[in-house]
């Protein structure tokens, strides 16, 4: 029946079924197949995903239960003919946890890829035992690798990439086994000891990079064996010696980069035969010498940096062979003579920096006119004659940097129609002449300084219009006139006018500069009263009106400015009594009102309690007995008692209350500032507090509860710090204990400078207290969170305001007349970050250490010099906020990733910043506004790196920093673009 019924059936019906069977048999035996031949790789892949954590999930379909078991179709993973698995990568996956060995056994496989994962612990160290021959490309950069470089070797392997991990020890001598590598790259490691001359058997060699590791010794002479070679990267470590002569033998070297090390000696004139070469870095190094002719043979360059050197001699007109030549770098070495005429001819020269040598002569005369130059800057030589007018002949000129020199004549007519300019230094120069209309007019000009020249003529009856300026100085010239009542910005926050001939009255439109920081008019021939306007600028820190011929009172509106710590109005004409509330606002730490004509009693505020007597002369003032002026005190008339009842009836009936209770406050914060001694644990305790507000709020006994109930803040070797509140008032506190009584005697004299201290982004010091046996210290209490707790969860937008926040705070430290307050190793830890994204950075005491969060001492973001015993200095301030910088911008910071000394993250950011894509080392969490941001962040980096220099007087002023972050901030530079690999 069932023949007959088969028989039955159509063809085509036989046909299906026939080919329905060969379908299932191939299957079967393809399923077969993998089965007994690849179930072994599934099966490492599966230890490989049981090793690591996925959180976004990309390893969703590595599944043995799922419907397609072939690993072929899973994520990351490429296969050959559907068979058999060639390719693994997973670059870029957020993948962390520990590295499985399991992969490397896969029997096939020709390229593996984990790069920029979070992946930690030891490299196994069987990685490189019983790998397939076939595997070629092995890439494991930047994760978090620690360990050793394992040893053994692939003889097939061509790509071996380990870099920016955290690889320690030393380079194995068997790195000579890999015989057919073409790329190795060690970089950004915290490798140590010399390099294997073992390495000159990699005879395919076309690329090494050992750069930013703590490595030492010679170069060894054998890399010049490499015939390959086109790329040698082995800056920012220890080497020392010689250039070897044999570098010279590799004429196929495209990139030769040897920068911060220890080398000495010459540049070897072999260096020549590099006719291939387009990239010679050897700055940050301790070569000595002339810079060879020949080497300007080198027709194919296209950046040579031999800045931060010793270099010595003349440079060559010869240098106009380089015709592809687009950044030439000379600056910080003992160069002398001439700068040679040949290098305006130079068609594709956009930066040239030869500041800080010895240069003299003239400027050469065609200099910008068949450039392409964005950056000049010849400062800080001894150059004579005039400045070229062909400089802006590019139209692309951006910075424009000069000062210190001996330049004469005038400004170059032709800089008014230079509207690319943003960044002008002429300032200590012989300059004279006018200043034309045009050039008041520059679109981008932020930062324009002609201080310091013998420039003249009128300037105040014209309409300035420059929109982008920030910071205007053209102090110590011969200008006269008016003042300028406008400058056409609403940006302008740095405005020196000092030390000319200005007349007239001041305008009161100078309260419309809101964003106005620092305002400096004296030594003029001003004239008038002191304009009320002035105190609308809230942002003011520093307003100096000395020596002119003001007339009128002090106005008293500038007792509500806010933030104004400097005041200086010494050598004038104002008369009058000084307001009585001028200094209640507690910023006003610094104040100068020497030789006027003011009478009447200093005002009972912090800013006048401990004034120097030089500050008040010359004038018919009275003091008391608790300021420290010298001035006589205040007499009192001598008058019949009942005639003296009457009088004081009389006030008291006309006056009424208001006049008693404006005496009862008064004498009540004067109170409350003074030194009390009170009766508390353990014995007689000496109790002064900084703010009248605080003294009324918090007792002895709420230091002490504090000390005992409150909140544990930090804890550290001197102390431990509490969050404390006052039981009647509610008042917040911080309370640091000082378990090791560190407060010298001879600093608590210096306390109220440090407690009339007022910043928005500087936590206040409200209070000591101390007896025989101990001491705390009292800070306002802040809400929100350390730096270093939020830092990896923050936008750039957030980072940024940050950044600036902190940098404004050491502007104020720094930059006050005096005396200048160090913040004191300036870390994450010891900035508070408010829900308005707003910082606030806690100051270290002199002769006090203080603890972090964690309850050690973040002894990485402490500057070299200071660590060496030499004090801690407004540059360390500046190198902490260097290295604070860079963890805004990488995520990584010196403890946390454990570079060793502090100076490793500081080289690995060189490295990073030099020759690395942003997303290589730009923090993951930011990595999404890198593209729109691109400018900001290489700029910000550029900052950080001169911040962190291990010279602190080539460190920025704290003012310059500020200035400088700020126009980072607002101001996208022309030339950002531009791949420059000096950070200098």
């Amino acid at each position: 029946m069932m023949m007959m019924k088969m028989a039955r059936r159509r063809p085509h019906q036989t046909c299906l079924i026939s080919c329905m069977f060969m379908f299932l048999f191939f299957f079967s035996n393809q399923t077969s197949a993998l089965d007994d031949g690849d179930e072994h790789q599934l099966q490492l892949l599966l230890s490989f995903k049981a090793s690591i954590n996925d959180p976004l999930n990309f390893l969703s379909d590595w599944n043995k239960t799922t419907s397609s078991n072939n690993p072929c179709n899973w994520h990351g993973i490429t296969c050959d003919n559907n068979t058999t698995i060639k390719t693994f990568e997973l670059s870029g996956r957020n993948i962390s946890g520990k590295l499985s060995s399991s992969i490397f056994h896969l029997s096939h496989i020709e390229t593996i890829d984990l790069s920029n994962n979070q992946l930690a612990g030891q490299l196994p160290k069987d990685m490189f035992v019983g790998v397939s021959n076939s595997l070629r490309h092995l890439n494991l950069s930047n994760n978090n690798f620690t360990g050793v470089v394992p040893q053994g070797s692939v003889s097939s392997l061509e790509v071996l990439d380990l870099s920016n991990n955290m690889i320690s020890g030393q380079i194995p001598d068997g790195i000579g086994s890999f015989s057919s590598l073409k790329f190795l790259d060690l970089g950004g490691n915290v490798l140590l000891g010399s390099i294997p001359s073992s390495i000159s058997n990699m005879s395919s060699l076309e690329d090494l990079t050992l750069a930013s590791n703590q490595l030492s010794g010679k170069i060894p002479t054998q890399l010049g064996q490499l015939k390959s070679l086109k790329w040698i990267y082995l800056g920012y470590n220890n080497l020392s010696g010689q250039i070897p002569e044999q570098i010279g033998n590799l004429v196929q070297l495209n990139h030769l980069d040897l920068v911060f090390n220890k080398l000495t000696g010459q540049i070897p004139v072999s260096l020549s035969n590099l006719t291939q070469l387009r990239y010679l870095f050897l700055y940050g190094n301790k070569l000595t010498g002339p810079v060879p002719q020949s080497l300007f043979g080198l027709e194919k360059l296209v950046s040579l940096d031999l800045s931060d050197n010793f270099l010595s001699g003349e440079i060559s007109e010869n240098v106009g062979q380089l015709q592809n030549l687009e950044i030439l770098h000379l600056f910080s070495n003992n160069f002398t003579g001439i700068i040679p005429s040949a290098l305006a001819s130079l068609p594709r020269l956009q930066v040239l920096q030869l500041w800080s040598n010895k240069f003299s002569g003239e400027i050469p005369r065609r200099l910008g006119y068949r450039n392409n130059l964005t950056v000049l800057d010849l400062s800080t030589n001894s150059l004579t004659g005039k400045i070229p007018d062909k400089l802006c002949d590019s139209g692309r000129l951006f910075k424009l940097i000069l000062f210190s020199n001996s330049l004469e004549g005038e400004i170059p007519r032709s800089f008014s129609s230079c509207k690319s300019l943003g960044r002008v230094r002429l300032q200590n120069n012989r300059l004279s002449g006018e200043i034309s209309a045009e050039f008041t007019k520059l679109p981008l000009v932020y930062f324009l300084d002609i201080s310091g020249n013998n420039l003249s003529g009128r300037i105040g009856e014209r309409k300035w219009d420059m929109p982008s300026l920030q910071m205007l100085n053209i102090g110590r010239n011969g200008f006269f006139g008016n003042l300028p009542d406008n400058f056409g910005s609403e940006k302008l926050e740095n405005l020196d006018l000092s030390e000319n001939r200005f007349s007239g009255p001041i305008s009161p439109s100078f309260g419309y500069l809101s964003e106005l920081m620092q305002l400096k008019l004296s030594h003029n021939e001003l004239s008038g009263p002191i304009p009320q306007q002035l105190s609308s600028c809230m942002k003011l820190v520093s307003l100096d009106l000395s020596h002119n011929r003001l007339t009128g009172t002090i106005p008293t509106s500038l007792s509500d400015m806010p933030v104004l710590g400097d005041l200086d109005l010494s050598e004038n004409d104002i008369s009058g009594e000084i307001p009585p509330n001028l200094g209640v606002i507690e910023s006003l730490v610094q104040v100068n009102i020497s030789h006027n004509k003011l009478h009447g009693t200093l005002p009972y505020t912090a800013a006048f309690l401990a004034i120097n007597a030089s500050a008040v002369a010359g004038n018919d003032l009275c003091g008391s007995d608790t300021t420290t002026s010298g001035l006589p005190p205040c007499k009192r008339v001598k008058r019949n008692p009942t005639w003296w009842f009457v009088v004081t009836c009389s006030l008291v009936a006309l006056m009424g209350f208001g006049v008693a209770a404006y005496v009862f406050v008064i004498m009540r914060r004067r109170n409350d500032l003074k030194v009390k001694t009170v009766e508390g644990e353990g014995g007689i305790w000496e109790l002064q507090f900084f703010d009248s507000k605080v003294s009324r709020s918090v007792t002895i006994h709420d230091i002490f509860s504090a000390a005992k109930q409150g909140n544990v803040i930090a804890m550290g070797k001197t102390g431990i710090s509490y969050r404390g509140e006052s039981v009647l008032n509610g008042m917040q506190f911080v309370v640091k204990e000082d378990t090791m009584n560190s407060i010298p005697p001879s600093f608590r004299c210096k306390m109220v400078e440090f407690g009339r201290l007022r910043h928005p982004n500087v936590i206040k010091l409200i209070g000591i207290c101390h007896s025989q046996k101990g001491a705390y210290v009292l800070y306002e209490y802040c809400e929100g969170k350390v730096l270093s707790q939020v830092m990896r969860d923050l936008s750039w937008e957030q980072r940024r305001k940050i950044a600036l926040g902190i940098a404004r705070a050491l502007r104020f430290l720094h930059c006050r007349s005096s005396p200048s307050v160090v913040a004191g190793h300036v870390s994450p830890e010891k900035v508070i970050v408010d829900a308005k994204d707003e910082p606030r950075i806690r100051l270290s005491l002199p002769g006090m250490v203080q603890p972090d969060s964690k309850g050690f001492i973040a002894s990485s973001y402490i500057a070299p010099e200071a660590k060496e015993g030499k004090g801690i200095t407004e540059k360390s301030d500046i190198y902490g906020f260097g290295l604070v910088l860079i963890e805004l911008l990488t995520g990584k910071g010196p403890a946390d990733t454990e570079f060793g000394a502090h100076e490793s993250i500081v080289e690995w950011a060189r490295y990073c910043y030099s020759d690395c894509h942003l997303d290589v080392w730009t923090d993951s969490k930011i990595r999404g506004h890198v593209s729109s941001n691109q400018n900001e962040i290489v700029e910000t980096m550029n900052l950080a790196l001169h911040c962190t220099a291990g010279d602190p007087t080539a460190r920025p002023c704290a003012d310059e920093l500020y200035k400088t972050l700020d126009s980072i901030m607002r101001t996208s530079s022309c030339v950002s673009s531009l791949k420059v690999s000096s950070p200098f």
